[in-house]
This record gives structure tokens, sequence and C-alpha cells, in this order.
């Protein structure tokens, strides 16, 4: 595990944004579409890294293509994988195997979630919730999502990074 991680979000068009996650070793940008919520479904997927023997799935539509976020709990670390499949409307029920891998990194629990968290903040101030609904379009900030997580990560992780507070 390298702790090494940065994690941004930002909305880029009507229904768009860009996604860049990156570690000390490689980098990986998506043009995600608004035909997931998913800000909320990364959000909730990284909260289930804080049960036991967690694994989670969260994809991304690129339209066509899909974006498969795997997570793996491993101890007080995260396993990601983000698999590339050509159409999201095929690759439903598709093994993960099936397809490519863009991006892997086993990272700190603490460092992975502290850097999501604080993605979806700085969004959430840039654009305000009224800003956001009105730039994603078909979803709603996902307050609760972002509630949760950090609720959890404060409770759970020992977290040396500088805490923001939390308001919506």
């Amino acid at each position: 595990m390298t702790g090494q991680i940065e994690f941004d979000w930002q909305l880029s068009g009507s229904g768009w944004a860009i996604c860049r996650i990156a570690d000390a070793v490689a980098e990986a940008k998506f043009g995600v579409s608004y035909c997931t919520d998913a800000l909320a479904d990364l959000l909730y997927g990284l909260g289930g890294m804080y049960r036991s023997e967690p694994v989670e799935r969260v994809s991304f539509d690129l339209e066509p293509v899909e974006i498969r976020w795997v997570l793996r709990g491993v101890g007080t670390g995260v396993d990601v994988s983000i698999y590339r499949f050509a159409d999201m409307s095929a690759s439903f029920d598709a093994p993960d195997a099936d397809g490519t891998v863009s991006w892997r990194s086993t990272q700190p629990r603490s460092r992975l979630v502290h850097a999501v968290i604080g993605a979806a903040q700085e969004v959430l101030q840039e654009h305000g919730e009224a800003g956001y609904k009105a730039r994603w379009v078909r979803f709603p900030f996902p307050v609760a999502a972002l509630q949760d997580l950090q609720r959890l990560h404060l409770l759970n992780d020992d977290c040396d990074q500088p805490h923001e507070p939390f308001v919506p």
C-alpha cells in the first residue's frame, strides 16, 4: 500500500463530469455521464468498505462504455480495480474478468476515503446543492452518502490528515 492517492471530480458540462484517480504509479481519467448517479454510488460503495469482508462494485456510464470499480477490503486497505467494458448495455452481467483493467491500486482505506470525501466536498462548495443539480441534471448532490461516509471515516479510520467540517 502506497498511501499516495489523488481523486478529483469536476462537473464539466450538463450531465457530465471528469473523474480522475491517481497514485504514485498510474493515473486514470474518465468522462462520466449522468446516466448513473456515479458520485453517490462511489460514496456508498466506499461506505461498504467498513463492513466485514467488503466487496463493492460501482459502475459509471461513459456512454456507451462502462467503467466498473471493484472495491475489495484488504485489512485496513482497499484494493481498487477499475475495469473498462466497451458497452454498458452489453456488460451489465459480465464478469469483471471480461473487462480490461484501466487502473489498479491498493491503498490504505483512510487515505482513499479521505481523498474522495475531499473531492466531493470541493464539488459541493463550488456548486452548492442547487448548482450541482442544475449541472448534473438527473440526480441531486449526494448529501446523505457524503455524510454517511464521513461519519464512518471519522469513527473508524486513524486518519492523520486535516478534516474540513461538513457543511451541506
